[in-house]
């Protein structure tokens, strides 16, 4: 019963927190009840990767009950290394959620209760293998989202949610479409009806037909990772949206895209993605060079990093399309590092603009005398996130480059030149915003606390061990074959 608990308890805990909100006097309460949320599930979680260290074969836990059998659909999840890696990062990127929504604000424990309907259908996604529990939980994490966009956010919040909308769930429609289509062909060829994951992706099939179906899917999982040209909602939501928002939508949110990618698209459909392989090696490529070029122009500062997520998750899609365990590998870790890199960059944009009431650089400068704290985490995840060698980014980075050069020599060479171009827009973020002569005619400004200090630098650490020795990580996060799962007998359709 772990991996339910686990994808129920923040939406449990999100409802807690919103009835405490509608009746409570303090604010902060339902702050509470979200931390206490999240300890809990630390707990669970501590609790399924002790018992899955002792599990043989590659499928870590398991849990099935019927849910509609008259449709062959399961309440079926399933957690294997890779699954495992990424709820962990959806833990620790909810704590940092939390922690920098702890002001005061309006409705807090509506706000509350969205951000952990979000984590839920987050965690969800990362361990359902019922296609159906799959497509509601991806639904369901949009949702609230959405309303956190519209509710909290920033001057044109209407304009960035409605385009996350329409956007994710159009795309989101088209996974459905090609879902049923894997359904029903299944059906036409076994008589069995089911969404169980393992049985469809056994499903004999044309070539045009598999490739038509994962196209369906490479789509909604490109728009979310985002893949150039369907990333133009990225920047707008993600400068629009709360701080907490953007943390959650950048570090745990994408993810998912790139997770889907290979559960559902390069497992489920392995020679159409091999014939798709030129075609996604040139749009990562593309999405590498564009979003770094655009992030050295931006004068925005939310708007260089969303821009700089683009760019970094097009190795992400290289590093799926290469064809290799290792380049899966560094697709993961890349998926990590940047979720914690990126996570934490946002967290200093967001207290920024918080103090300064503006994310142009071109009013910030001279800011490290006056907020040193402040201003060397920024540097420091400013460097994380441009490859440093010894932080994770770089392991990711280097690994994926290192698949590809022997699947495209050409990429590989393209994607260390948005390496250099990475360092080109940090260093002068870093330079235009922190460094320079103090203005004095600034107001003191308050600077990093304890609280924000103590979990950015656990984010640090991580960081750190995982560039320095991601052994154990990469040991957990070759995904398991769909051929290998715990054997569930298939029920036809009565």
């Amino acid at each position: 019963m772990m991996l339910p608990a686990l994808v129920i308890l923040p939406l449990l805990g999100g409802i807690v927190a919103w009835l405490v909100g509608r009746n409570a006097t303090d604010s902060r309460l339902p702050w509470y009840v979200s931390i206490a949320t999240l300890v809990i599930e630390t707990g669970l979680l501590l609790a399924t990767t002790v018992a899955a260290m002792s599990a043989t074969g590659p499928w870590l836990a398991h849990f099935s009950m019927p849910w509609v059998p008259l449709l062959g659909i399961d309440a079926r999840l399933d957690m294997d290394g890779l699954s495992l890696v990424l709820l962990w990062l959806s833990l620790i990127l909810s704590f940092l959620c939390i922690v920098v929504s702890a002001r005061d604000q309006h409705e807090s424990g509506l706000f509350q209760a969205m951000l952990l309907a979000t984590i839920s259908g987050v965690n969800g996604v990362f361990v359902a293998t019922d296609m159906f529990l799959f497509f509601f939980f991806w639904e369901l994490m949009l949702v609230p989202m959405y309303v956190l966009i519209l509710q909290w956010g920033h001057e044109e919040r209407q304009r960035a949610a409605m385009k996350f909308f329409l956007f994710t769930q159009g795309s989101g429609l088209l996974m459905l479409l090609s879902v049923l289509g894997l359904v029903w062909v299944h059906f036409q060829r076994t008589g069995v009806l089911t969404f169980d994951y393992f049985a469809l992706a056994n499903t004999p099939m044309s070539a045009t037909l598999s490739m038509v179906l994962m196209l369906g899917f490479f789509i909604a999982f490109a728009v979310k990772l985002p893949v150039v040209p369907l990333h133009i909602w990225l920047p707008d939501t993600h400068t629009q949206a709360p701080t907490a928002g953007s943390v959650l939508l950048a570090g745990i949110l994408l993810k998912t895209g790139g997770y889907g990618l290979i559960r559902f698209v390069v497992m489920l459909f392995p020679t159409a993605a091999a014939h798709f392989t030129t075609w996604a090696l040139a749009l990562g490529v593309a999405g590498i060079l564009y979003g770094a070029w655009l992030s050295m122009v931006q004068t925005d500062m939310k708007r260089l990093v969303a821009y700089s997520s683009v760019s970094h998750l097009g190795f992400v899609l290289i590093g799926v399309f290469s064809g290799t365990p290792l380049g899966v590998e560094g697709a993961v870790v890349q998926m990590v590092a940047h979720g914690l890199s990126t996570g934490a960059l946002f967290t200093i944009v967001g207290s920024l603009q918080d103090r300064l009431h503006t994310r142009d650089m071109r009013q910030m400068g001279g800011l490290w005398p006056m907020l040193p704290h402040l201003s060397a985490m920024g540097l420091i995840f400013s460097i994380a996130s441009l490859g440093l060698p010894g932080m994770g980014n770089f392991v990711g980075e280097f690994l994926v480059l290192f698949a590809v050069w022997h699947v495209s020599p050409l990429a590989a060479v393209l994607g260390t030149v948005g390496l250099v171009l990475s360092a080109v827009y940090s260093l002068t973020m870093m330079g235009r915003a922190f460094f320079g002569p103090e203005r004095k005619d600034r107001a003191a400004l308050p600077d990093f606390g304890f609280r924000p200090m103590v979990l950015l630098g656990v984010t640090l650490v991580m960081l750190i061990a995982l560039g320095t020795y991601p052994q154990p990580v990469l040991d957990l996060v070759t995904p398991a074959q769909a051929a290998s799962a715990p054997g569930t007998a298939l029920r036809p359709m009565r």
